[in-house]
């Protein structure tokens, strides 16, 4: 995939270039100027209908902004994301490639007009080349997931996309009420160290900088990888053990702890011994990750490090509640206690 053929390359080039000079005046008239996550102003045209997005969770800002429909080339797959392929059916027609990089050629072929990358894609200067407007988006931490919501509705264009990041940004705000209300007078000292695990084997943890590190704060946790930086490093159960945390937060699809290269270390761990082991949820996209949903995981996380002061919330009406106002999409009882189980739709 991304393999350059010089000859298929020029002649693909300078027909786009041809297309594009016949348009120019068109093109230039309709379009609107958007600021994506890196603070590039990108030229997009009005109400962009045919989207490749190279960015896995990306997707699901797309989604809940109504705009799921127009992605025609996607880096996601059933087995990895099982409900996100659900409950968004179109998806399956869409053009699916393993990894992130698109053919560029296979983008004309399919006329997309619009590609969302991460913000470190180094293919996004490929796309530009050929003339695609390219938006980079990235954040670690809530503010920049809601900053990234209105850039992208900007970019879809029309009323409907503005609306729902609004409404979305809205939601976001009165959970981050909720929670603070409820935990904000907790002493530090019966803040439990929480470790959120990516990978059991590699043995992959996320450290500071990262969108898990604002939610586990936010819940009224602490991060117990203390002096690590950054997504998915790998770590060994020594450096667990050193930590030595209060709670275990595996990711969905992490394994088990007794998959683990050194499990018998792991298994010397407080949380281990006090049966706080916990499987993270997982949707349409894992909650603990970079999409969406991290507006529900604040609230699970808070109630399962502090179920006292959450003892009246039911977390399967909620999730039910936001994935009808954001997905359109009528989950049932049943499903609702598999997504909360981190398990895949029946």
């Amino acid at each position: 995939m991304g393999r350059k053929l010089p000859g298929r390359w020029a002649s693909t080039v300078a027909s786009c270039l041809l297309l594009g000079s016949l348009s120019a005046y068109a093109s230039e008239a309709a379009a609107i100027q958007v600021i994506d996550d890196t603070g590039k102003t990108v030229s997009i045209p009005q109400e962009p209908q045919r989207i490749a997005d190279a960015w896995y969770a990306h997707h699901v800002l797309l989604m809940t902004l109504g705009a799921g429909s127009r992605i025609v080339s996607t880096v996601n797959h059933p087995r990895s994301q099982p409900w996100m392929f659900k409950v968004l059916p179109s998806l399956n027609d869409a053009t699916s490639i393993e990894g992130t990089t698109f053919n560029v050629e296979a983008l004309l072929g399919q006329r997309v007009d619009l590609v969302f990358t991460s913000v470190g894609d180094r293919q996004s200067v490929a796309y530009e080349q050929i003339g695609l407007p390219v938006m980079r988006m990235g954040y670690t931490d809530l503010p920049g997931l809601q900053h990234s919501m209105i850039a992208t509705a900007q970019a879809l264009g029309g009323e409907e996309p503005r609306r729902r990041a609004q409404a979305y940004n809205a939601y976001l705000d009165r959970q981050l009420k909720l929670v603070s209300d409820k935990v904000s007078a907790i002493p530090m000292a019966q803040r439990p160290k929480v470790l959120h695990i990516a990978s059991v084997n590699p043995l992959k943890v996320d450290g500071s900088d990262t969108l898990i590190d604002d939610w586990i704060r936010i819940a009224c946790g602490r991060n117990a990888a203390t002096g690590l930086k950054g997504n998915m490093q790998i770590v060994s159960a020594e450096q667990v053990l050193a930590w030595q945390p209060d709670v275990l937060i595996l990711a969905a699809g992490a394994g088990s702890l007794d998959q683990a290269a050194q499990a018998s270390l792991l298994q010397q761990l407080t949380a281990v011994k006090h049966q706080r082991v916990l499987r993270n949820p997982a949707g349409v996209f894992p909650w603990d990750r970079y999409g969406t949903e991290v507006a529900l995981q604040i609230e699970w996380a808070a109630q399962q490090l502090h179920p006292t002061q959450f003892s009246d919330v039911d977390m399967a009406r909620t999730t039910q509640d936001f994935y009808r106002e954001f997905f359109d999409y009528p989950l049932s009882d049943a499903d609702a206690q598999r997504i909360l189980q981190g398990m895949a739709p029946r």
